[in-house]
C-alpha cells in the first residue's frame, strides 16, 4: 500500500488592517488600528492589560465584530465574512474561549481534537477504515507535538499528565499543538508572555518564530515583545512614540483617550486578561 504524501506546508494568511475599531457601550476597545502582516510572519500585539489587545486578536480571527474601519484575513473581508475567517484561523489559549480542560490529560486533549477534525473535515470513506484512521491520527499528533516543541517524556506523567498539572510553558505548547491540528493559515496566541520567566519567554517566542517560519501567519498578544519582532502597540500611549528603539517594523495604535478600555460592556470583553467573556454572543461562535 502506497504511503500517503506528506502534508503540504501551510500557506499563511495575509492580514490587512485599516482604521479598525471596536466600540462598546462604555467606550472603545481599540480604535484606529492600521498594519499589515504578510503571510508567514510573526506579529506581536503589544500592550498593557486593558488595552484591547485580546479584542483585536479575536476580531482579526473572526470571533468578534468590529464597528468601524476595515480589515481582511486571508483575503476575506472583515467583519463581512466572519465564518470564512474562522475556518482558516485557529486560537491558542484565550481565557473563556479556547482554554484547556484541566481534567483532561495531554493525550486526551490531542486525540479528541484530532478525531473531531477528522470526523468533520476528512473523507467519509475514512470512517469505514478505523484502523487506518487511527494510524493517521497518531501520525498527525506526532507532527504537531514536534512542531510545538512539546516533550511528552519530560512531563510528570508523560501523555497521562493532566492539563492542570502542566507548567505554563508546556500548557502554551499544548495549546499551540492543538491549534496546529486544524492546519490553520493563521495562528492567534493570547498572553504569550504571561507567567513566564526570562527563559520561558525566550522559548515561547522561539516557538512562534518556528511556526511562522513553517508558513503559518502568527499573531501573538503580549505585554512586551522581544526585539526584532514586528510589533503593533495598543493602549492610550500607543501613539506617543514610546520605545521607538524596539524595532523598525513597529506600528502604534490605541483607543480613543476618552474610552474606557478596561471594561467593554456590550462586547462582553474584559481586557484584564479575562477578555472574550461572551465573544460568542457577537458572532454566534467562539
Amino acid at each position: 500500500m502506497a504511503d500517503e504524501e506528506p502534508a503540504a506546508a501551510p500557506c499563511g494568511a495575509a492580514v490587512e488592517v485599516r482604521g479598525l475599531g471596536l466600540r462598546g457601550s462604555r467606550g472603545w476597545a481599540f480604535r484606529g488600528v492600521e498594519f499589515d502582516a504578510p503571510p508567514g510572519t510573526l506579529t506581536a500585539l503589544e500592550g498593557p492589560s486593558g488595552s484591547g489587545r485580546t479584542s483585536l486578536l479575536l476580531a482579526l480571527t473572526g470571533r468578534m465584530r468590529t464597528t468601524e474601519g476595515r480589515a481582511s484575513t486571508g483575503g476575506h473581508p472583515l467583519p463581512g465574512r466572519l465564518a470564512a475567517v474562522r475556518r482558516i484561523t485557529a486560537l491558542g489559549p484565550v481565557q473563556g474561549v479556547s482554554e484547556l480542560d484541566p481534567a483532561l490529560t495531554v493525550a486526551e486533549h490531542l486525540r479528541e481534537r484530532a478525531l473531531l477534525r477528522n470526523r468533520y473535515t476528512g473523507p467519509v470513506r475514512a470512517l469505514l477504515r478505523p484502523r487506518r484512521e487511527r494510524a493517521a491520527v497518531g501520525e498527525r499528533i506526532g507532527q504537531v507535538v514536534n512542531a510545538a516543541g512539546l516533550d511528552l517524556s519530560a512531563l510528570p506523567r508523560a501523555g497521562r499528565t493532566r492539563a492542570r498539572d502542566l507548567e505554563r510553558l508546556d500548557a502554551l505548547r499544548l495549546s499551540v499543538a492543538l491549534a496546529l491540528l486544524d492546519e490553520p493559515r493563521l495562528l492567534a496566541v493570547d498572553d504569550t508572555d504571561l507567567g513566564l520567566d526570562t527563559a520561558g519567554r525566550a522559548a515561547a517566542w522561539e516557538l512562534l518564530r518556528a511556526v511562522a517560519a513553517g508558513g503559518t501567519t502568527v499573531l501573538a498578544v503580549c505585554a512586551e515583545a522581544p526585539g526584532g519582532v514586528r510589533t503593533v502597540r495598543t493602549g492610550p500611549d500607543a501613539g506617543t512614540g514610546a520605545d521607538d528603539t524596539a524595532t523598525d517594523t513597529t506600528t502604534r495604535t490605541g483607543p480613543d483617550t476618552e474610552a474606557r478600555p478596561d471594561t467593554h460592556a456590550g462586547t462582553g470583553i474584559h481586557t484584564d486578561g479575562k477578555e472574550a467573556g461572551d465573544a460568542r454572543d457577537r458572532t454566534g461562535r467562539a
